[in-house]
């Protein structure tokens, strides 16, 4: 049988490793509700956007908590696989928001940046094709028992940095805004 369009728009995708305890992380942002659209300002600029990170704030991570990873993931990219469009590895346990903007050219201090599917280490506003409908993008925070992904550096991506954390993630939550134009 040969593949249809409909086929190809059914992939399915193994989720990353459960978290080990129980806790779920409360993320919550200045700059979009959740399940609520996203403002022009954290767009890519080849959208239109200024490509400016939102604020992300997250609490109720567990006792044990050594490091945070936050990352940005559109799963309705028209990829096959998605896109990750922000990923940022050894946030410091006594980080609990990243400001506005943040991502835009640099790192929180003490973390790193991964690569984006844009190939950046910094932060990749939505910017999903004319006519695609909207997108959904999910900022997760993930609560790690390590300080530090000893194997993650700047040209890391975004599968192999959730594959690294394997064995090591206590709880995640997340926050999800919508993009389409």
């Amino acid at each position: 049988m040969s593949p249809t369009a409909t086929s190809f728009e059914m992939v399915s995708v193994r989720a990353p490793q459960q978290p080990t305890q129980g806790t779920t992380i409360n993320v919550t942002s200045a700059s979009f509700d959740d399940g609520g659209s996203i403002d022009m300002d954290f767009v890519f600029t080849g959208c239109g956007g200024r490509n400016q990170s939102p604020q992300l704030s997250w609490g109720g991570a567990p006792s044990g908590t050594k490091s945070f990873v936050v990352t940005c993931f559109d799963p309705d990219a028209p990829t096959g696989a998605g896109f990750w469009h922000w990923l940022v590895f050894d946030i410091p346990s006594s980080v609990t928001k990243l400001d506005a903007g943040v991502g835009k050219d640099r790192v929180p201090a003490g973390a790193k940046g991964a690569s984006n599917d844009y190939g950046y280490p910094t932060y990749g506003g939505p910017c999903p094709p004319k006519g695609d409908g909207a997108h959904r993008y999910i900022f997760t925070v993930y609560a790690l028992d390590i300080d530090s992904l000893p194997h993650a550096t700047e040209k890391t991506h975004g599968a192999p940095l959730i594959f690294q954390m394997r064995g090591h993630v206590l709880a995640s939550g997340s926050i999800t805004g919508t993009f389409g134009h």
